[in-house]
């Protein structure tokens, strides 16, 4: 199987620029979880957990979207063709567990975005939609809160907008996620002990900094944030405090982005070399964000991508772990999207070297086609293999059909759904990859783990326990 540069599966050390110098409501504390072991590590190759009981830093990375299926695809994925045996990711190593997902919701039991933030940020259930807040629209306190409270600092990092329901409900507090503008101001606005929440905020949404909601951006550059808007700015930032914003909405796909961009892993790697710096310790949220947005499009090409990204986020963090023995870090999913199948049909196959050799994302070539650009160049620019001319004319007649509409109709959206799927059905099918749904799903997530502390999140656990967890961590604070 050749695997092509965009997707490869590169080395932490090949994807990290070398020689960087990058550096209010009431809170749940008890998790009321027994230490069950001792040993907080299923895997032996692990050497040791480090001299303290209490994390003073935790990372904490939510795969957004990131259902067992895409764990178990990204194996596929993964694994080096040229062996016998399949090859474990970096995850798998760490896995002790799983997690429950259900919301607080009146009409819905399959979480969102939001209410499993707010779980894992308050330790508190909630409904679909809410940021930071109960079920009653009462704000509740965050682990991140409780870390700035006890001095630390704090950082938010997400392939997603920055005001997205994720990192939003660690920071703000508001009753509807789509309250973006609000949720940017609270990033501002807010403080604790005279200071500003977030120390660290880097990813997309500067459409809610700029001069439409206040020159958000412009007062953080004035309180001493170092503002960037790419990777060479973010590398060269001196400033312990951050606010990067490296597209007006979402960030591109690790397989479609421009080198001006950095990786989620680059991001990873600035946010954890300015927080270190405080001896107090940190508490860092990094979201694989897209994950999750490549699969309610059913696109399979960018959840790999984005898999990819957070595989090597996620041993980043593993790696600073293990060299700085009082760091926890644990990594999660909110919940699955998009049903995917590692097959579909009546084959035992999943093939994942159709995926290894295409060139863009379904998003990509979709908005490309969306623009007004020759279906058959976009469509040859972006697949690795021929795909037919039959399948090319069906794009051609949703394209055309999204042509007719506006985009403020109602009827434009579903629309290009439809193209994206006509776009996406050659890789799906050569690939054997299979979908239920563009919406969420409700299986159990996995858990992964490691440091001091690592054991509480064993076993199948509620997703309000990551947050009770750290907050028992928090309280009992090394002074």
């Amino acid at each position: 199987m050749k695997i092509l540069n965009k997707l490869a599966i590169a080395t932490i050390a090949g994807t990290i620029i070398a020689g960087s110098s990058l550096g209010s409501g009431q809170g749940i504390y008890a998790s009321g979880k027994k230490d069950e072991t001792k040993d907080s590590n299923q895997n032996s190759d692990v050497a040791y957990m480090g001299n303290t009981k209490n994390p003073k830093n935790v990372i904490f990375l939510v795969g957004d979207g990131m259902g067992p299926s895409y764990n178990a695809a990204y194996r596929y994925f993964a694994d080096n063709p040229d062996t016998k045996e399949m090859d474990q990711t970096a995850f798998d190593k760490y896995l002790i567990g799983s997690q429950r997902t259900n919301p607080n919701d009146p009409k819905e039991n399959v979480t969102d975005s939001a209410a499993g933030a707010t779980a894992f940020s308050s330790g508190q259930k909630t409904y679909n939609g809410a940021i930071g807040v109960d079920a009653n629209k009462n704000n509740v306190k965050t682990v991140l809160e409780q870390a700035k409270e006890n001095g630390k600092s704090t950082g938010l990092v997400s392939t997603a907008e920055i005001t997205d329901a994720t990192p939003a409900a660690y920071a703000s507090h508001v009753d509807d996620r789509d309250k973006k503008d609000e949720i940017a101001k609270q990033f501002y606005n807010d403080k604790i002990n005279g200071k500003h929440k977030v120390d660290v905020l880097l990813g997309g949404g500067a459409e809610y900094f700029g001069k439409d909601n206040g020159n958000l951006k412009n007062k953080f550059k004035k309180d001493g944030y170092d503002v960037v808007t790419n990777k060479n700015e973010l590398q060269n930032s001196k400033s312990k405090q951050i606010l990067g914003l490296f597209a007006d909405n979402d960030m591109p796909l690790e397989i479609d982005a421009p080198d001006k961009n950095p990786k989620l892993v680059d991001m990873t790697d600035s946010a954890v070399n300015k927080l270190k710096q405080n001896d107090k310790g940190f508490f860092l949220m990094v979201e694989g964000a897209s994950i999750d947005k490549s699969g309610h499009p059913n696109d399979v090409t960018g959840v790999m991508s984005e898999m990819s990204g957070f595989e090597k986020s996620f041993e980043y963090a593993m790696n600073y772990a293990k060299e700085n023995p009082d760091t926890l870090v644990v990594a999660t999913a909110d919940h699955s999207t998009g049903g995917m199948s590692i097959a579909k049909g009546k084959d035992y196959v999943w093939n994942p070297d159709a995926i290894h050799q295409m060139k863009h994302s379904g998003k990509y070539m979709t908005e490309e086609i969306s623009k007004g650009k020759n279906v058959e160049k976009v469509i040859k620019d972006g697949y690795g293999f021929e795909v037919s001319q039959d399948q090319i004319n069906k794009i051609k007649d949703e394209a055309k059909k999204l042509k007719d509409l506006k985009k403020d109709e109602k009827a434009y959206e579903s629309q290009l759904q439809k193209v994206q799927d006509a776009v996406q059905k050659p890789i799906n099918d050569e690939s054997h990859t299979g979908w239920t749904t563009n919406g969420h799903t409700g299986e159990d997530v996995n858990t992964y783990a490691y440091g001091p502390g690592s054991d509480k999140f064993k076993g199948n656990i509620d997703n309000t326990d990551n947050a009770k967890n750290i907050f028992d961590f928090f309280q009992k604070d090394v002074k």
